[in-house]
């Protein structure tokens, strides 16, 4: 691929087959026009089985992870405090962190635990911590316990005895207030200040099976005990999913004005405020078609329900699972829907919904700190299985390159604007399902790179030949003459392990030599390499050839 200079100094990064039948995008970048920080609310991961942290391929992916973010990586797990040996299994983890001898006394047991998070503080990640879920010994509902669930089977199967309020509420403030001293003692003051602590997952839903108002004062017995240990840590709640407003402003108002279930007095510690969005995929006449439309919706809907209470303007929000659905141990074997996971339409939606999450944090003026997606690896399992995962058996799916992209944007937000580009409100309305797809971009800028991520999404999971888009760049900063130009690409063809794959003929048993040849592809990928080029008038303009479902990242190096 050559630059081709025009009277505009125009790029050509085209690849050779372009459609002419659709309308040409064109996206205009504006850098004298901040919209606000850059903030790396893509760092969050989170998954339920805890156990594959410290696994081989976990410890490989965390790795990876950690080194793509420019800030310290947060990550969130279930089965935190569940019982049991440490055997990993789908939707199922445990630490044995409580149990009780012949007398009832209690005994912690922090070994686990402390394999789960010493992998993340030597990668300099932090951990968003779930307190969640109830030890055998403290549920009141102990049997079953164990659950043996696989997919295909009914969901309810995971719904045992971890999933109920404790017998004693003393015991469970003591467990958390120890378990909170304890890395306190290991890790230090300083760094578990830094972290966050959540209670339960999805209250609201499945995962408990209590009322509210026992799950108010399972939180108020929590947060006690956290800030027994540490007062300056930083505690909240409820990961409610789902639009379930009514169930989060319950929440926000027991923090606010109930009587606290252990001090008596009015209110209850809230330092961040949780809250999960889901999209809801189907299949329909052989055709995978997503729905950002839902996941934006919930996230709509939490951001508008927390707005309307005065005194959190400025509370810090996670949203604690951020997901084009709801099950990543569920692979496309059993659930069709979910084939979207492996190929590069897993890429498009990430890029296309994570740049609406910024429009709707701006639109709410929403102190987003983060967006976790849950999605990491599953070990020992088949090869490409269709599981919502970053990688699969140590090798990068695509969907991890656009976290690469993301970890190469710093400085500040621009403004964006394109033809092509579905509004905020339409998506909302009716999702990406016109009959053009979604042509839009992201923009950011320090004093040294500008970096423009653009995706080319639709709902409907069809391919297409590289559309021609057209991206002009203004506003440069007075004295910046020359630049570097390099294009990144996520399709069929760059950073994609899923197609080599394919055509190896799909090995469940791959030679090291081609286990190699994927972790290779797996890695993300320069469509072209860097060009020095000479602003014309103060004015950039690049064309590049991007087909659907592909995502490319401009990265320009000022001179």
């Amino acid at each position: 691929m050559k630059f081709i200079l025009t009277a505009l100094l125009s790029v050509s990064l085209l690849n050779t087959d372009i459609s002419a039948q659709n309308k040409p995008a064109v996206i205009q970048v504006d850098l004298s026009k901040p919209q606000g920080p850059m903030k790396p609310i893509w760092a969050w991961f989170g998954y339920d089985e805890p156990n594959y942290t410290y696994m081989k391929d976990g410890r490989k992916l965390l790795t990876e992870i950690a080194a793509l973010s420019p800030v310290p990586v947060f990550v969130r797990t279930h089965n935190l405090l569940t019982s049991g040996d440490g055997t990993a299994a789908l939707k199922w983890g445990s630490t044995n962190i409580y149990t009780e001898d012949s007398k009832g006394n209690p005994v912690y047991n922090y070994r686990i635990l402390d394999s789960i998070f010493d992998t993340y503080v030597k990668r300099g990640m932090k951990p968003l911590a779930q307190i969640g879920f109830m030890p055998e010994a403290l549920s009141t509902h102990p049997q079953p316990y164990r659950h043996t669930w696989k997919p295909g089977q009914d969901y309810g199967k995971i719904l045992t005895g971890w999933a109920y309020p404790p017998k004693d509420y003393n015991k469970w403030r003591r467990l958390i207030y120890e378990w909170v001293k304890h890395c306190v003692a290991r890790y230090g003051k300083k760094e578990v200040e830094s972290w966050y602590w959540e209670v339960w997952n999805e209250p609201n839903g499945a995962y408990w099976k209590g009322t509210p108002a026992q799950f108010y004062k399972l939180y108020d017995y929590a947060a006690d005990g956290v800030k027994s240990a540490l007062p300056t840590a930083k505690i909240g709640g409820p990961d409610v999913t789902g639009g379930a407003k009514d169930w989060l402003k319950g929440f926000i108002n027991h923090c606010l004005n109930d009587t606290n279930y252990v001090t008596g007095k009015i209110g209850a510690p809230l330092d961040v405020l949780l809250f999960h969005a889901k999209g809801a995929p189907r299949v329909v006449q052989d055709t995978v078609v997503m729905s950002i439309r839902q996941q934006l919706r919930d996230i709509d809907g939490h951001f508008k329900t927390i707005s309307a209470f005065n005194k959190l303007k400025d509370i810090p929000m996670i949203i604690g699972e951020s997901d084009p659905e709801g099950c990543a141990a569920c692979g496309m074997a059993t659930n069709p829907e979910n084939a979207y996971r492996n190929g590069t339409m897993y890429s498009s939606y990430t890029a296309a919904s994570f740049a609406r999450v910024y429009e709707l944090m701006d639109a709410y003026k929403a102190n987003l700190i983060g967006a976790v997606s849950w999605s990491f690896e599953f070990e020992n399992q088949p090869w490409f299985a269709g599981f919502r995962d970053l990688a699969t058996n140590g090798v990068d799916k695509p969907v991890l390159n656009v976290f690469r992209m993301l970890g190469m944007m710093k400085g500040n937000r621009v403004l964006v604007k394109s033809n092509r580009m579905y509004p905020l409100k339409t998506i909302l309305d009716s999702s990406i399902r016109g009959p053009l797809s979604d042509i839009g971009a992201i923009a950011a800028t320090n004093k040294s790179t500008v970096t423009v991520l653009v995706w080319n999404y639709a709902d409907k999971d069809k391919q297409s030949v590289a559309e021609p888009v057209s991206i002009n760049i203004e506003g440069w900063t007075t004295g910046i003459k020359k630049v570097n130009v390099t294009e990144y690409r996520i399709d069929n063809t760059y950073s994609n392990a899923y197609t080599v794959w394919k055509n190896m003929g799909s090995p469940q048993r791959p030679t090291a030599e081609q286990v190699n040849m994927l972790e290779q592809a797996g890695m993300l990928k320069k469509l072209n390499p860097g060009k020095n080029l000479v602003l014309n008038n103060n004015r950039l303009e690049l064309n590049i050839g991007l087909p659907r479902q592909g995502v490319s990242l401009l990265y320009i190096a000022v001179k």
